[in-house]
């Protein structure tokens, strides 16, 4: 059980909208990125003398630069549709935390800087000056969002609170405020290849460990390949997935698909990290520079194609910006997608006929899934519209012969966070992500009231991670949570000849 000293919130037969209680997260924000963070990535040790200025400079060149956000901030006409659509809000009260009032924090202060009524009649319009306070409110706010999108699917505009939380908080780097956690995991990509700062022979280790360990398991000698020039994929998964459960048991599985088909693969440990946390801080030059290690891994290795593991928003940055980061990939087979998700490559197998199941394996579970998402919002997956949604759920009742949905206002694109995305997966916010974690969780007791349900599965390692924590304070099993491929791994038949 994880220690915690708050509240945490009761778990209803349905999910209901707090009462307000304003300034309820007032007090919750992440460590400040020290100095040798900071300047790793090119942005000020600490806070500059100007930094008013400096500021509005950024605000002013991010305006310029992406044509959403002056749209965004202009068209919000105040309806409410999105007010109690953040998970964030119905856990914890704080009206900053409606999608509208966080998005409110940079909209005052474009207004009263950047538009003419603001200039000169600032308080008829909500224009705001740009002070330490307001900063110090953009500093907690804008790290008590996810990026999720959540909101987005319900504004009739498509107004993306995402796309404004990144500019703040790229904003908030511009002037030495970046968040510890997502700048020191970025530096710790550049510098060695992957999140957790694991050098060459410590990846070697782990992965010699699992091969003894699964042939211990199955009988069967399933290889995971390093560095090995001239294989077919090149396998990018988080690196989580080298350390801890159930990460460790969805590498397994990937693994295990890739032997029984006769795909020849190898992990690179020059990019050993799918993740792009350069996404959450909203910089553009960073995601390019963590995505650049991958194409020069597939280059350098010969692949014929690039396959993402199970990572949601390493997902989204690959199919919705690596053509444009670090494409074009006409040195891939052009026969498969560039990039694929793993869970195409498993879907495909399935489909034809090339892997040995037997879901009964998995009997003793009643699965259900939980949409991240990155994957549900921001990109897709197979040939069709919708993919994201059903080819992993198509897996999984291939493997299992007991799959439980979750209610469907909680599911595919309507899905609600898991709490603990967006670069907010540390401690210093375990409070924010308990309770942002309050509508998942509620839609998960309800299946398994009803249904039984003994795991739910899921293909992001934010999301897993997230599970395992904060699973337990709900008072649920913190191996509920599982990944996918763990399941295909346990359901795939081996022999003594294979």
């Amino acid at each position: 059980m994880v220690k915690q000293e708050f509240p945490v919130p009761v778990i209803t037969e349905h999910l209901q909208v707090p009462r307000v209680q304003p300034d309820a997260m007032a007090e919750t924000k992440p460590f400040v990125a020290k100095a040798e963070f900071q300047e790793a990535l090119g942005f000020p040790g600490k806070l500059v003398d100007n930094w008013q200025s400096v500021a509005l400079d950024k605000m002013s060149e991010l305006l310029g630069k992406y044509r959403a956000l002056p749209v965004f901030l202009d068209s919000c006409v105040k309806c409410g549709a999105c007010t109690d659509k953040c998970h964030y809000y119905l856990g914890t009260g704080d009206p900053k935390n409606m999608p509208v009032a966080r998005q409110d924090l940079m909209r005052n202060v474009y207004r009263r800087y950047f538009t003419f009524a603001g200039r000169y009649f600032p308080k008829l319009v909500g224009a705001q000056d740009l002070t330490e306070s307001v900063l110090e409110d953009w500093y907690r706010y804008y790290h008590q969002c996810s990026e999720c999108r959540r909101c987005s699917v319900y504004c009739p505009f498509g107004i993306d609170t995402a796309e404004i939380t990144m500019a703040g908080r790229e904003i908030l780097a511009s002037v030495g405020l970046g968040q510890k956690y997502a700048n020191e995991i970025i530096g710790k990509v550049h510098k060695i290849g992957n999140n957790l700062g694991l050098p060459e022979p410590a990846l070697a280790d782990t992965l010699t460990g699992l091969e003894e360990e699964v042939e211990e398991d199955i009988g069967v000698k399933v290889r995971f390949p390093l560095d090995e020039a001239g294989a077919d994929v090149l396998l990018v998964t988080p690196s989580a997935d080298f350390f801890s459960e159930p990460h460790v048991d969805g590498l397994i599985g990937y693994a295990k698909v890739f032997h029984q088909a006769g795909i020849r693969w190898t992990l690179s440990s020059y990019a050993s990290e799918a993740a792009n946390f350069g996404i959450f801080i909203g910089n553009y030059d960073q995601m390019q520079k963590v995505a650049e290690r991958i194409r020069q891994a597939a280059l350098d290795l010969g692949v014929r194609r690039i396959v993402i593991g199970e990572c949601g928003h390493a997902w989204r940055v690959a199919y919705s910006y690596w053509n444009t980061l670090i494409g074009p990939f006409d040195f891939l087979d052009t026969d498969y997608p560039a990039p694929q998700h793993v869970c195409e490559l498993t879907y495909d197998l399935i489909q034809q006929g090339a892997l040995t199941l037997d879901p009964s394996a998995n009997d003793k579970k009643i699965v259900t899934f939980h949409d991240s998402c990155n994957v549900s919002r921001g990109s897709r997956m197979g040939s069709t519209p919708g993919g994201q949604f059903t080819l992993p759920r198509q897996i999984i009742q291939a493997v299992c012969n007991h799959f439980v949905d979750m209610a469907p206002e909680t599911t595919h694109e309507q899905t609600f966070c898991c709490g603990g995305g967006g670069g907010l997966l540390t401690d210093d916010l375990l409070e924010l992500r308990v309770k942002g974690a309050l509508p998942r969780v509620t839609a998960l007791k309800q299946v398994v009231d009803n249904h039984g349900v003994t795991h739910m599965a899921a293909i992001c390692a934010i999301c897993k991670s997230q599970f395992s924590k904060v699973l337990p304070i709900y008072g649920f099993d913190m191996d509920m949570i599982v990944s996918v491929h763990q399941l295909v791994g346990d359901a795939l038949v081996f022999d003594s000849a294979h």
